[in-house]
């Protein structure tokens, strides 16, 4: 009977033992699972809309006049000379969204520009034009029919060339234009004269 009794018990020790033993090493994992931070995924930030700066539009529909300052570069075969040249013009425009065109005459004089004997004396232009509106900005090209008045004489040509005019205030402008023009036969002769014209605008708009 004793013997019985002492293997129950050493059984019974034995379990006990071994649970406590295990309860033991399990003991750190249930603390480090029940204490385990679950690792959030943050979404990554949209990236930011960028709007492309517009211009505000301008407003350049209506009459306008002004005077002109610039250099005009006169050629007729192997003779050539540059003045100073001066103007006034005047005209209308009209705008449609950002597109502006218009029309406008002008008369220009200059200091005598002496080529060989002939003196150009003045012009003067019908042109249309059409251009762009950046806003404060106006660019446009330029195209019509001069006339030129010399001392042996008259002659017409087409002319053509471009410009910008900036708006200083919401009536005053400057800016600046350049124009080409081939006169040929000038007062039923065979002298031809070929100008370039460089002019600084002050614009005033009604």
């Amino acid at each position: 009977m004793n013997e019985e009794k002492e293997t129950e018990m050493k059984i019974r020790n034995f379990v006990l033992t071994s649970a406590a033993l295990t309860a033991t090493a399990l003991a750190p994992i249930a603390a480090t699972a029940g204490s385990a931070d679950v690792a959030v995924v943050e979404a990554a930030p949209a990236a930011p809309v960028v709007v492309a700066p517009v211009a505000p539009m301008g407003n350049w529909t209506g009459a306008y006049g002004g005077l002109s300052l610039g250099a005009q570069m006169s050629e007729s075969g192997s003779y050539d000379d540059t003045q100073a040249v001066y103007g006034v013009f005047g005209g209308y425009d009209y705008q449609v969204g950002r597109a502006v065109f218009g029309g406008e005459l002008e008369f220009s004089g200059s200091d005598e520009v002496d080529l060989n004997g002939v003196d150009v004396e003045n012009v003067a232009r019908a042109k249309i034009r059409g251009g762009w509106d950046f806003g404060q900005t106006l660019v446009y090209a330029t195209a019509g029919m001069s006339k030129v008045e010399t001392n042996i004489g008259d002659a017409t040509a087409p002319v053509g060339g471009f410009g910008m005019e900036y708006k200083v205030t919401d009536r005053f402008g400057l800016g600046a234009e350049y124009l080409a023009e081939n006169f040929e036969d000038i007062g039923s002769t065979n002298v031809d004269v070929v100008n370039q014209t460089i002019n600084l605008r002050g614009t005033l708009r009604f």
